[in-house]
């Protein structure tokens, strides 16, 4: 499961306002227009499904009681996987 907090930038408590601002941030970062290196489409659209998900109350929810239940399934895989995401956001 992918973490579309991570990839924002955001905690999972994150308003609605602040989900948008880091949307706009990551677009314009990964665009492809914008962003010559070969895997900016890629992040662009995982950026683009992110906002989708939780921007949409009802698609966060979901994707929020898929995400906790995933954590109580599994906590390695995901403590691996926000782990990821935290190093790749200090790296840029």
């Amino acid at each position: 499961m992918k973490d579309y907090y991570g990839l924002l930038g955001i905690s999972p408590d994150a308003k609605s306002e602040h989900v948008k601002a880091a949307y706009r941030k990551k677009a314009a970062q990964f665009h492809p227009d914008r962003n010559p290196a070969p895997d900016a489409a890629a992040k662009f659209r995982d950026v683009q499904e992110a906002y989708e998900t939780l921007a949409d109350a009802e698609r966060r929810k979901a994707y929020d009681d898929t995400r906790r239940k995933s954590l109580l399934d599994d906590p390695l895989v995901v403590a691996r996987e926000l782990w990821g995401n935290y190093l790749g956001n200090i790296q840029k």
